[in-house]
């Protein structure tokens, strides 16, 4: 009886961690708060390594990636013990990432190196730098894992680069300082946000031309107020949600019309904004507030703001 005791505890224990929450980075206090998605209240704070603040689920979704710039790594943490498992070394101040399909190799953008970095995730070694323009941030992987797109904030350009061959094939002109991408579910369009031109440029994946730029206007906001940074597709494609910055503000954009629908004000600084499983609910962090906003989507209205800790940078919903 007490060993069934025991494991009805740890199997307890492992269901309201595996509740939904949505994990949220902190810059100055090196933790990622973690919020439940039902009551919306921080329900744990997770301590990890140094300026944490772009992260990524693994495949499977039981072991999250975490990227620290002032720690030159990333720390790996188990979801539901959420305790770390290790740390990946990612080169000199790590700015951003993604996963190969496989979720064997990292693609991290080295701010200070100006270049993309191939990391096994295994082995924390560094297997290729591909040489990029000056202060690399964003970074996407096609769906076939064939081409990396990244941004480089300096050069206004998206560098596109062959994973076989680990070379830069196309750049890409785009506006100014541009910064994070979305990639359209059939793969035909790259979005763009582009923080000091107030827009979205939307790329041909065929042939790497820009064919639309989406700009963007506030009532009784100064064009250099508007600062687009994180940017959320729909899994249909038909909706896009971008994060305004110091706007205060998140832009509904209809994907087809290449139209901004309505727009929503947030807290100070919107940063990243990240979509649940159900596309119901989005959730913004706002880096000069503190805190994180929960908009009903449906609704195009803002449900609670949860104080996150301070500098949020990235929300990440884990289902």
């Amino acid at each position: 009886m007490k060993h069934f005791g025991l494991a009805a505890l740890l199997a307890a224990a492992a269901a309201v961690h595996a509740q939904p929450a949505v994990w949220v980075s902190s810059e100055k206090d090196n933790a990622i708060a973690v919020v439940d998605a039902a009551s919306l209240a921080v329900q744990a704070t997770v301590p990890t390594c140094k300026r944490p603040r772009h992260m990524q689920l693994l495949p499977g979704g039981r072991q999250l990636l975490v990227a620290c710039g002032e720690s030159h790594a990333a720390d790996l943490i188990d979801v539901q013990t959420r305790q770390s498992i290790r740390r990946v070394p990612l080169g000199d101040d790590p700015e951003a990432f993604d996963l190969s399909p496989d979720g064997r190799t990292l693609y991290v953008t080295n701010e200070d190196e100006g270049a993309l970095g191939f990391v096994d995730l295994a082995t924390g070694k560094t297997l290729k730098s591909v040489p990029v323009g000056k202060e690399p941030e964003g970074v996407k992987v096609s769906a076939d894992g064939r081409t990396v797109y990244v941004t480089s904030e300096v050069a206004n350009l998206v560098h596109v680069i062959d994973v076989a061959t680990a070379k830069v094939v196309h750049n890409v002109k785009v506006g100014k300082r541009p910064r994070r991408m979305a990639l359209t579910p059939d793969g035909a369009e790259l979005w763009v946000t582009n923080e000091l031109d107030a827009s979205v440029s939307v790329v041909s994946t065929r042939d790497h031309a820009v064919t639309h730029t989406i700009r963007f206007a506030l009532p009784g906001a100064r064009s250099q107020d508007i600062t687009p940074v994180g940017i959320v597709m729909t899994r249909d494609g038909k909706r896009a949600f971008v994060g305004l910055g110091r706007a205060n503000h998140v832009a509904f954009i209809d994907v087809a019309q290449r139209k901004v629908t309505h727009t929503v004000l947030a807290g100070k600084r919107v940063w990243n904004v990240a979509l649940d499983r159900a596309e119901a609910r989005l959730y913004v962090v706002n880096g000069l507030s503190d805190d994180m906003t929960v908009i009903d989507v449906a609704g195009g209205k803002a449900l609670k703001t949860v104080a996150v800790g301070r500098v949020p940078y990235q929300a990440l919903v884990v289902e």
